[in-house]
């Protein structure tokens, strides 16, 4: 693939105010090398590599929020506490190397950890006290719980800012707290924080939204990721027609989300290919026709077998970009998130803009296991 095929990647963008010098996002991957939850000098060059070497935007692993159980492994980083000391070195780093950077916010809610018998200072919480659909794991969130968690949401907002970051991600997605809320096979409650419909259940992030806004005032960018697909159940999905992800999105944006990260496991598939076939808008798509919003894609960009697989040690091979350009040219959504293929290749975003296929490098499961 040339340089002149991939010009869509690298044009500059601004996106709800931020202004980015190409179209690359580094998704957020949980590495969990942060010792007690602080990063380190390891961790800021992790991140200062991507951004010397042509990443336009990136959004850090999953940061957890000042709740005794909103992590599930012992070296996630926090975004609270002494934790915020260890993301200045990080932030300046990468602005140092002409990047931009958010943290992704997150409560883990009912999910235990993988592989580990770690245990979090308190008990995992969720909506309705279910790991899965009827399958009881933590506490059920008393309205104090609820309470503290949006405050908490809030705190990490207005240290997001105060420390120099660009914008901030919240985790919505993924089986985890917020998509707990929304899911009705994890959220069984019949008060305000549940209900028979979507809209109903989206009442948390809804107010979470509004916390952080009202925190970081008019003009900072947030950003919200979404999933219909859960890590408990990868066939999930919250919104089976346009209308009903219409009543589920708008009214997040409504609340203070300026771009909506719609995550699915292949960025070429269409969301609802019964309405326009199977080149049809993705996740992505459909959420900027429905909404307005801005909206980044993400899915096995560049590789040729999906993320699941690496959690068997499996690893995939380098992939063309044509499907991803072509809709990019047509803006379909405005920003492209890319995984793996950065996780095992820093120099991934240069060797694409200088048209260098042949020294992109195949994903290796291994590399989960270190920081490059």
């Amino acid at each position: 693939m040339t340089q002149s095929a991939t010009d869509a990647l690298f044009q500059p963008r601004t996106v709800a105010g931020l202004a980015l010098k190409n179209r690359i996002v580094m998704a957020p991957m949980t590495r969990n090398f942060a010792p007690n939850g602080i990063p380190d000098a390891a961790i800021a060059e992790y991140y200062r590599r991507r951004a010397a070497a042509d990443v336009g935007l990136i959004l850090s692993e999953g940061t957890t929020i000042a709740r005794p159980a909103s992590k599930n492994l012992p070296r996630i980083p926090d975004f609270h506490g002494p934790a915020l000391d260890g993301w200045q070195p990080v932030i300046d780093a990468v602005h140092a190397a002409g990047g931009k950077m958010g943290p992704q916010i997150w409560h883990v809610g009912a999910v235990p950890g993988p592989g580990t018998d770690w245990a979090p200072a308190g008990a995992p919480e969720g909506p309705s006290g279910l790991g899965a659909p009827g399958k009881p794991f933590g506490a059920t969130m008393s309205d104090e719980d609820i309470a503290d968690t949006i405050h908490a949401f809030a705190a990490a907002a207005a240290d997001a800012r105060r420390l120099g970051f660009d914008t901030f991600e919240i985790h919505g997605a993924h089986g985890y707290l917020i998509d707990q809320f929304f899911w009705h096979g994890t959220n069984e409650r019949s008060d305000r924080w549940g209900g028979a419909t979507l809209l109903e259940r989206s009442r948390f992030a809804a107010e979470v939204l509004k916390a952080m806004r009202a925190a970081v005032g008019p003009g900072f960018p947030i950003i919200l990721r979404l999933s219909q697909w859960k890590q408990q159940d990868y066939k999930a999905r919250l919104a089976t027609t346009p209308d009903q992800m219409a009543q589920w999105l708008q009214p997040l944006v409504d609340a203070g989300a300026d771009i909506l990260h719609c995550s699915q496991r292949r960025f070429w598939e269409p969301e609802f290919p019964e309405l326009d076939g199977e080149d049809g808008l993705n996740f992505a798509g459909w959420a900027k026709k429905l909404t307005g919003a801005a909206t980044i894609s993400v899915g096995s960009v560049g590789l040729d077998g999906e993320f699941l697989a690496s959690f068997s040690g499996k690893g995939a091979q380098t992939a063309g970009l044509d499907k991803l350009v072509a809709r990019m040219e047509r803006d379909e959504f405005d920003l492209i998130a890319v995984g793996r293929a950065l996780l095992s290749d820093p120099q991934w975003a240069s060797k694409v803009k200088a048209g260098d296929q042949a020294a992109l490098k195949p994903f290796e499961a291994a590399a989960l296991a270190t920081l490059d």
